[in-house]
């Protein structure tokens, strides 16, 4: 298939574009949010950048939608064209849970994929079609070493979203050891005063950033009330042990022997001293979580997913063309 698609969520589609499908993802000069194309990343020559200009002349079967604006966007690059659509929504609702209604609650031209089961329990999409595609991400292998009495963290925006991601708890656990931070805007965590035993790295390339992470003792995930985080996913695929917070659907990810799973903090901070205490004990855990993790978030069962629910959202749209065009035949008779 050829598929529309704007690069929004960088680690999704890091696994989206390993498909076997072309993807044809809008470039500008500006390479801002409508725009962003490749973004310098090391994806398959399958991902393909396309001028916006260029779409209402292109073939495509499929769009896949990752903000609401795109509908209206889409619609209109591709000159009106009745194309079928596919809305990912990854994200928990955050007003009047569990009554939240979705912005495509009601639809008959789209289907929802939620990233998590937590989603799509929380969102009220009315008769919309809805299905769940669980996360899935380019392995990048068992890089554990755990040689520094350190923990790891990835969190985007810290200090923006703060209790959101949990950024507040992080002390907590710079109590036991220091607590190194990556993500973007990490940087602005002095802002909150922490002090020194809260470190911020800044935001770096995955690759370096992966080997440094796989170096601290174990992976600290306070995320309150966000979907199931990507770093966390890649952070057990590198066999690290998993300090969690047990919000939304980590409990469906992470098994209390990858680590420990609690909405206790202390339950969390205690686990992170044993493991800081005995390496021995934070391989044998990183090793559980490697193995959970790959049964549950491997790129194939990834792709084989999206490739099932593309296939459904051309087959329906198709259906429904042909029932539209009958319907309007037997009206001219």
């Amino acid at each position: 298939m050829r598929i529309l698609v704007w690069h929004v969520h960088g680690g999704w589609m890091d696994a989206f574009v390993r498909g076997q499908h072309e993807y044809l993802i809008p470039t500008t000069p500006a390479r801002d949010g409508w725009g962003l194309g490749r973004g310098g990343r090391a994806w398959p020559d399958n991902a393909i950048e396309i001028d916006p200009a260029d779409v209402a002349d292109a073939e495509v079967d499929v769009v896949v939608l990752q903000r609401t604006e795109e509908h209206d966007e889409a619609r209109r690059l591709l000159g009106g064209r009745d194309v079928p659509m596919v809305f990912v929504e990854h994200n928990a609702p955050r007003v009047d849970v569990p009554n939240s209604l979705h912005p495509f609650r009601d639809r008959d031209d789209l289907t929802i994929a939620h990233v998590t089961h937590w989603n799509a329990l929380m969102w009220d999409c009315g008769t919309t079609r809805t299905t769940v595609v669980e996360h899935g991400v380019v392995d990048p292998g068992p890089l554990y070493s755990g040689t520094l009495d350190r923990l790891g963290v990835v969190i985007n925006e810290p200090v923006r979203r703060n209790r959101v991601v949990g950024t507040d708890l992080l002390p907590r656990f710079a109590a036991v050891a220091p607590v190194d931070v990556w993500g973007m805007g990490a940087e602005r965590l002095p802002e909150l005063g922490f002090g020194d035993r809260v470190v911020a790295l800044g935001d770096v390339p995955s690759d370096p950033m992966h080997a440094a992470l796989a170096e601290r003792r174990a992976y600290v995930h306070p995320n309150r009330w966000t979907s199931l985080g990507l770093s966390l996913i890649e952070a057990m695929h590198m066999a690290m042990p998993v300090l969690v917070l047990a919000t939304t659907d980590a409990a469906r990810t992470v098994p209390p022997e990858a680590g420990a799973i609690s909405t206790d903090v202390e339950d969390l901070v205690r686990a992170a001293a044993v493991l800081l205490d005995d390496p021995d004990e934070a391989r044998r855990r990183g090793a559980i979580a490697r193995e959970a993790v790959l049964a549950r978030h491997g790129l194939g069962r990834f792709t084989a997913d999206w490739d099932d629910l593309l296939d459904d959202a051309v087959d329906r749209a198709a259906r429904r063309n042909r029932a539209t065009g009958a319907a309007l035949e037997g009206s001219l008779r």
